[in-house]
């Protein structure tokens, strides 16, 4: 009587199929990029728009992505730090955004040639920056062309 009990249970609790459910959380690559912000952060308009470029790309290519705003004064000494974080994160790419922001990743770009600087608004770079115009309508698709590009489309 009891192994018939213990019987039923097993047929009635025992997954079907074996199969595991997919899983519920994203699952990403060991890929960063990283955005630089003033202090607004992504309440900024122009930031916005980069961040949702920013999370286009790692929809499309499952890199993570992460954001660090600096802190009032605005200014290049003050960022430059903030910069250096996101080198120190491991940020494949590093987006900035906001005057002072693009002027201390500009000036961080030569410290660090194996990171990649998207600058939003920025006028000229080294082999290793990439120019997006600022205030543009097309901010978001080319912010997330430039990402997919510099973290690689692996899906």
């Amino acid at each position: 009587m009891l192994l018939a009990v213990v019987a039923a249970v097993v047929v009635v609790v025992w997954p079907r199929g074996g199969a595991l459910p997919p899983p519920r959380a994203r699952q990403y690559r060991d890929v960063n990029a990283c955005l630089l912000t003033g202090a607004r952060g992504l309440a900024d308009a122009q930031a916005g728009a980069v961040w949702a470029g920013m999370e286009d790309a790692s929809l499309a290519t499952k890199a993570r992505v992460s954001y660090l705003a600096v802190p009032d004064p605005q200014t290049v000494a003050n960022a430059l730090p903030y910069a250096a974080a996101l080198v120190q994160r491991q940020c494949r790419a590093v987006v900035a955004v906001g005057e002072t922001e693009v002027a201390a990743a500009q000036a961080s770009s030569a410290r660090f040639p194996a990171v990649s600087f998207v600058l939003v608004g920025g006028r000229s770079g080294g082999s290793n920056v990439s120019i997006v115009t600022a205030g543009a309508a097309a901010v978001r698709p080319d912010v997330a062309r430039l990402v997919r590009k510099l973290v690689g489309e692996r899906k």
